[in-house]
């Protein structure tokens, strides 16, 4: 793995590694101006911090819009950001993910799909107009274990697969989180000075919603996934789980309703226990909590007749599903 040594959260000493990432960030960038690559999610947060400190404003924060996020975040993160004094601009490229997803079902295919959309349409776009050499982003120690193993490709693993970003994107990618697992950057981040609602966020994956759709996804199928995702946040923010989500299953499934057959989607819940994301098993919810996740989501998400509730450990089974 590239020799490149974990560091543990019991040996991190926070405002060391920050003074040190914020002096290579500003080394490594020198005079000119970067593009960071935000998604709100506690990585790239992260990373917005430290860079921002490093460059203030030749940082250049991007949300990008691929449709596929969840209800309403475009604007609560570039809300939170703007609080913190970081301006993000948002910029839409749902047409072009969608288009580069049409078609696709095999997992690994879809990986690439946005990979190749986001750093070479998107951000190669950016790069070339803005006269930026650097791209920052939130790759994690696991992400980069789990594709070095060949568990799942993580959208974000560039260099580590052997791809150098500067002779087929344009510029060099920057990844200043990659020596720790979540449970260390949550601490990074709140050192940082970001506010708990961002550093405690639950874990969100690159691909955004498109690592809960099984088979094609479309802007009709991320449409269920997106409202089952917002009940089961609300339902499951207060268990203390690590990860809670929810996950649209290709086959439709037969139902009834007013005692005729209703042939509908089926929703899967998922909900974690676990440190670092290496290893995990299923939160013990209350079946009275379980019930109330069926109840709404057959009831506020349209099409959808069954709930199911995922109980397999990590391994076998991953965290997210795509």
């Amino acid at each position: 793995m590239m020799n490149l040594q974990e560091i543990e959260l019991k040996d991190l000493d926070s405002n060391t590694f920050i003074d040190k990432k914020i002096k290579e960030i500003a080394a490594t960038v020198g005079d000119g101006q970067a593009i960071n690559a935000l998604s709100g999610g506690v990585d790239s947060s992260v990373v917005t911090m430290l860079a921002h400190k490093a460059l203030g404003n030749r940082l250049k924060s991007y949300f990008i819009d691929t449709g596929l996020m969840r209800q309403d975040e475009p604007q609560q993160i570039v809300s939170w950001f703007k609080e913190l004094g970081v301006a993000v601009e948002i910029l839409d490229a749902q047409k072009q993910f969608f288009d580069a997803l049409k078609g696709l079902t095999d997992p690994e295919e879809k990986r690439e799909a946005i990979t190749q959309t986001f750093y070479k349409d998107v951000f190669g776009k950016l790069v070339r107009e803005s006269g930026a050499k650097h791209l920052l982003q939130g790759t994690n120690y696991t992400d980069i274990e789990e594709t070095v193993a060949g568990v799942k490709r993580q959208h974000n693993i560039l260099e580590q697969l052997g791809i150098d970003t500067e002779e087929q994107f344009g510029y060099i990618v920057i990844e200043p989180l990659i020596e720790l697992r979540k449970p260390a950057i949550r601490e990074i981040g709140r050192i940082t000075g970001l506010p708990a609602e961002i550093y405690q966020r639950p874990p969100f994956p690159g691909p955004a919603l498109a690592a809960r759709v099984i088979g094609e996804v479309t802007p009709e199928r991320v449409a269920p996934v997106r409202k089952a995702t917002v009940i089961v946040e609300e339902e499951l923010s207060n268990t203390g789980a690590f990860q809670y989500l929810a996950v649209l299953h290709e086959d439709k499934v037969t139902g009834m309703r007013d005692g005729k057959r209703d042939y509908g989607m089926q929703i899967e819940v998922r909900c974690w226990d676990s440190e670092d994301a290496k290893t995990g098993s299923a939160t013990r919810l209350p079946f009275d909590t379980l019930e109330k996740l069926a109840d709404r989501i057959t009831t506020e998400v349209s099409g959808v007749v069954s709930v199911t509730y995922n109980i397999t450990k990590k391994p076998p089974s991953t965290i997210e599903v795509v």
